[in-house]
Formats: structure tokens, sequence, C-alpha cells
């Protein structure tokens, strides 16, 4: 999975370590997720989307092999 996560971040002037404050996790699930090495709860994704102020779907970019698989 991608993620434009660094993008909306830098965008809002918000460093890992005050996005991760946003929303409730440690700096290095901010890095795991900017790498696209972590999956995120539903709830997580929810916080980082309102947190950046975007929809799931403009943050997090399935390819579509992972949707039919």
């Amino acid at each position: 999975m991608k993620t434009r996560i660094k993008e909306l971040r830098a965008r809002h002037d918000l460093t890992q370590e005050e996005l991760a404050k946003m929303v409730g996790v440690r700096r290095e699930t901010i890095v795991f997720l900017e790498k696209g090495r972590y999956n995120p709860s539903l709830k997580l994704a929810c916080k980082v989307a309102r947190a950046l102020g975007s929809s799931i779907e403009e943050i997090f970019l399935f390819e579509e092999e992972e949707l039919t698989s």
C-alpha cells in the first residue's frame, strides 16, 4: 500500500512527531505508515485522515492487486 502521508504532512507543516501525538501513536508508527510497511486499523486511518484534513481514500492508495486478493 502506498500513502500520501508524508506529502500531506509537509503541506500542513507537521513533523512526524507532531502527527504522531495528534493521532496517539509513536513516531515510528508514522514512519512505517509513510513507507507503506504498516497497514493501519480503520480507527487509526480515520484519525490520520482527520488530522491531515483529507479522506482515507486520498491518503491510503491501494494497488489493484491488493483489492482483488
